[in-house]
């Protein structure tokens, strides 16, 4: 194992505790980029063993309302992708240790510039990239670069995945694998334990890769229970809404909103050490 691999010593560390991780979810910007800012920094000390940093785009099709909201927000706000790459490099100047993996979708990069984005994503300090539209057919397009550069290619796998098509998302995939627990959109909905146990042991068939499991978890139990038959639990919705509970009727972050948001991520945190 290549010691400077973030996400291999966490998912290392994580498996010598004997638990999973919490993989927690928020978009640059959000509200603000001073508060996005803070709130990052802050998630680790709360318990979350992986960050995902979403990538803010105007028509962000596979998330439901509330990280939809999120995404203007941050827009408003004045976010863009190079403010997203320096939010990491704040984030690397006091952080070494927790993985970043940056979500999203491939326009705002295709506008970027594939091959400064990846360059740019390595020198700030990001480890990985999980790339909602972008199909394994079209690996050439940004797959390919990164992986060659050093980021992990985290695959999101679904439920209608059939074993030929998983064969083709499974190649190339590294660090770990999403399973996303329900057909539809983030955080509208919550998959059964026992469908989502099946179909994790079924991937386990055919990857030795961590697998995280994410969409629809919103509880402490919930990700306890996920913790149980997985390597790893992503929240997001449910983080999500709780930054905008917290936002005054402008839309500007409350003076309460870091320790809110921060309390709801240590009772999360707590599910997968109790």
């Amino acid at each position: 194992m290549n010691r400077n691999d973030r996400v291999a010593l966490t998912f290392e560390r994580l498996s010598a505790e004997g638990r999973a991780g919490l993989v927690t979810f928020i978009t640059a910007g959000d509200p603000d980029p001073e508060t996005s800012q803070q709130l990052m920094k802050r998630l680790p000390d709360a318990g979350a063993d992986i960050i995902e940093l979403g990538m803010p785009f105007s028509d962000p099709m596979a998330d439901g309302p509330a990280i939809q909201a999120a995404n203007l927000r941050a827009l408003a706000s004045g976010i863009s992708l190079r403010n997203t790459l320096d939010m990491v490099t704040r984030f690397r100047q006091g952080n070494e240790r927790t993985p970043v993996i940056l979500m999203g979708y491939f326009n705002p990069i295709y506008q970027y510039g594939p091959a400064r984005f990846v360059t740019d994503a390595v020198e700030s300090g990001v480890d990985g990239l999980i790339m909602v539209d972008l199909p394994p057919e079209e690996d050439d397009e940004l797959c390919d670069p990164a992986r060659t550069a050093g980021l992990h290619w985290v695959r999101l796998v679904t439920p209608t995945s059939n074993e030929k098509r998983l064969k083709q998302v499974l190649r190339n995939t590294s660090g770990f694998i999403y399973y996303v627990s329900i057909a539809g959109i983030t955080g509208t909905r919550s998959a059964t334990t026992g469908a989502v146990g099946d179909a994790v042991e079924a991937l386990r068939q055919h990857t030795s890769l961590p697998i995280a499991v994410g969409f629809g978890i919103n509880s402490p139990d919930q990700v306890r229970q996920t913790g149980e038959i997985a390597d790893g639990a992503v929240v997001g919705s449910a983080i999500i809404r709780e930054v905008e509970r917290n936002l005054d009727s402008s839309g500007s972050a409350q003076p309460q909103l870091l320790d809110r948001v921060t309390e709801l991520v240590s009772a999360l945190a707590e599910g997968l050490r109790s």
